[in-house]
């Protein structure tokens, strides 16, 4: 299930090759999310023209609202597409985080196990 996106251009209009770039690669950071945030999890991407006197850029903005936290990343660069490859992994390392703090950790399975064949040591008879 791919994450809602919604997308905005200012001064810049997202023809059909961006729309479905953006849906790739932001729709499919919802495999780092944790389970119960998936259903939930929206994104909305602003992509604005900037007009720089050594020639054009692109600042694109993305917001990612999950179960609370809004995650949010920021990128600026002379290509829209290589901003939007930028945005997903800056978001996907904020999600790692966001997922570290949300998840419960419940200790090691079978830790008791391991100490008790420790290698090296022979039991005695």
């Amino acid at each position: 299930m791919a994450i809602k996106t919604e997308k905005v251009g200012i001064n810049y209009n997202i023809d059909e090759v961006t729309d479905k770039y953006i849906e790739k690669r932001i729709g499919r950071l919802d495999r780092f999310l944790p389970r119960q945030t998936r259903k939930t999890a929206t994104a909305k991407v602003t992509i604005k023209q900037v007009n720089k006197s050594h020639g054009n850029k692109y600042s694109v903005d993305a917001v990612l609202t999950v179960p609370n936290k809004v995650i949010t990343a920021k990128d600026e660069s002379s290509n829209v597409l290589a901003a939007i490859d930028i945005l997903e992994v800056k978001l996907a390392s904020q999600i790692s985080r966001y997922k570290a703090e949300v998840t419960p950790h419940v200790g090691k399975h079978r830790f008791l196990a391991r100490i008790k064949r420790l290698p090296g040591k022979v039991a005695k008879k």
